[in-house]
């Protein structure tokens, strides 16, 4: 794949000196979902404002669609949609009012066809005459993606989407960003909640302090970074960990009843066979084993611990 949006040695500091993005490379690839973590104050909204022409860089380059987002300002900005964090609508407009006006501000002409095929596929076909303030929040937070998309951009920017939205409603939004994908729409979306990295993006971004931590496959971050635990469950507690296992770092649950053994999953050798031996040799008899694989979120919380 092509990369849609180019970001290079984007800084952006502020008259105080404190630095909001430093020096951050970015290629995002035309059709991807990114998903672009990071706790608050990381810096993830700053450069979505960068590269959508609300800030200002302090230097660096950006590109959307080969335009150059500083010069050719006009052409970069129409490729873009932005669905912002606040839910800031006109309250006493009507939905299909609202998206249409912010199809205009683009200087595209009314198609009224397009704007209700919009409001459809956010499953809000028959509240095109209702008033903003009847609607609920999940509903408004839709508008806001119709509005985003009524000017039929590329890149659509979701930043933090489903922040105070309750789960059911979450899973339905994760539903409209999988259909927009399919659509060809390329999306980026920044997020609190790791299950939503998890369960729709293609690749991961992590963002701290301002820097990219990194940014790679979902499925290869995980195996590669993820480590594999397996849960001993004994038969009997045990008060202490034998000396004889020491070499295995296991770690005792507070009732002494389980030991987990954490290991690589791309080691050449994992050792279970011989730490099951070494067990019975100390005298622990098992009652059952359990394997589980490191989620995404042991990964994000463990980047983000080695830059604190």
């Amino acid at each position: 794949m092509s990369a849609i949006v180019s970001v290079k040695n984007l800084r952006k500091a502020y008259a105080g000196g404190f630095e909001a993005l430093k020096s951050v490379t970015l290629d995002i690839e035309e059709g991807e979902i990114l998903a672009l973590l990071g706790p608050n104050g990381a810096g993830k909204t700053t450069l979505i404002s960068t590269i959508c022409g609300i800030t200002v860089p302090t230097s660096g380059t950006i590109t959307v669609g080969g335009h150059d987002a500083q010069t050719d300002f006009r052409a970069a900005r129409a490729l873009i949609g932005l669905v912002p964090q606040e839910v800031n609508l006109e309250p006493f407009e009507t939905v299909m009012n609202t998206v249409t006006f912010s199809r205009g501000l683009f200087g595209k002409p009314r198609n009224d066809a397009l704007v209700q095929d919009i409001l459809v596929k956010l499953s809000l076909g028959d509240k095109k005459n209702s008033k903003i303030m009847t609607l609920s929040g999940g509903m408004k937070r839709r508008v806001l993606i119709a509005k985003a998309l009524s000017h039929e951009p590329s890149v659509l920017f979701l930043d933090e989407p489903t922040a105070g939205v309750d789960v059911e409603l979450r899973k339905d939004m994760w539903n409209v960003v999988a259909d927009l994908k399919a659509s060809g729409v390329t999306i980026i979306l920044t997020t609190h909640y790791i299950e939503e990295a998890e369960a729709i993006a293609d690749r991961v971004g992590v963002i701290n302090k301002g820097e990219i931590l990194l940014v790679q496959d979902k499925a290869e971050l995980m195996s590669q970074m993820g480590q594999k635990q397996l849960k001993i469950e004994l038969a009997e507690a045990t008060q202490t960990i034998p000396k004889a296992l020491a070499g295995y770092d296991l770690v005792r649950s507070d009732n002494g009843l389980s030991l987990t053994y954490s290991y690589d999953t791309k080691g050449e050798r994992t050792g279970i066979t011989t730490l099951l031996g070494d067990l019975q040799k100390a005298g622990l008899q098992m009652k059952d084993i359990q394997t589980q694989q490191s989620s995404l979120e042991d990964i994000f919380v463990g980047l983000v611990k080695e830059t604190a």
